[in-house]
């Protein structure tokens, strides 16, 4: 073998030496991928989702995040969802606390045309006790989950009436998304 020969296999070999070592020190310190990682404990699999409290002054907004929370749960397929305690490993329950529907934009007339629809809960996720007496073990707990979200009326006569329960209804959909997340990654 020739010096130069040498020399490229020896830096070759270097190279990949150094990267099987970093492929090893990067799977060693718990490096992943996002999003697969969960806090909540495998012998938890059925959960029940019980009706959030309005503690709020616009009717129906309990009965829509209950529903969305519900609809995101059986979306992920990470839990079986049941309509009744009697049989579940955990709950989830909470209240809506604060809800608003703010204009943020204006057409040159005056006329709000966007609006930001927000949602404070208080949420828990906790195990279901076979004991009335015992403290539930709290898996997650956030007692003010806030979500802010805008929403555009479009413009011609079909904005002049009320959407703001179609907004919600999709404002909904996006606080039980990141709401599922964070429960399921302990955020």
């Amino acid at each position: 073998m020739s010096k130069a020969q040498y020399r490229v296999w020896n830096i070759s070999s270097f190279a990949w030496l150094s990267m099987l070592a970093t492929g090893l020190v990067l799977t060693g310190c718990g490096y992943g991928l996002v999003g697969r990682a969960t806090n909540i404990p495998e012998d938890v699999q059925r959960v029940y989702v019980s009706s959030f409290e309005n503690r709020t002054a616009r009717s129906q907004v309990e009965q829509l995040l209950t529903r969305a929370i519900i609809d995101e749960l059986v979306t992920r397929q990470r839990f079986e969802v049941l309509t009744s305690p009697a049989t579940a490993d955990a709950e989830i329950r909470g209240a809506v606390i604060g809800y608003g529907a703010t204009p943020v934009g204006f057409d040159t007339d005056g006329r709000a045309n966007e609006y930001e629809i927000s949602f404070i809960a208080q949420v828990i996720f906790q195990r279901v006790s076979e004991d009335p007496e015992a403290e539930p073990e709290v898996l997650w707990r956030n007692d003010r989950y806030q979500f802010r979200e805008p929403y555009e009326v479009p413009d011609g006569a079909e904005a002049y009436f009320d959407q703001e329960d179609e907004a919600i209804e999709e404002v909904a959909q996006r606080f039980a998304e990141t709401m599922v997340a964070d429960l399921l990654e302990g955020f």
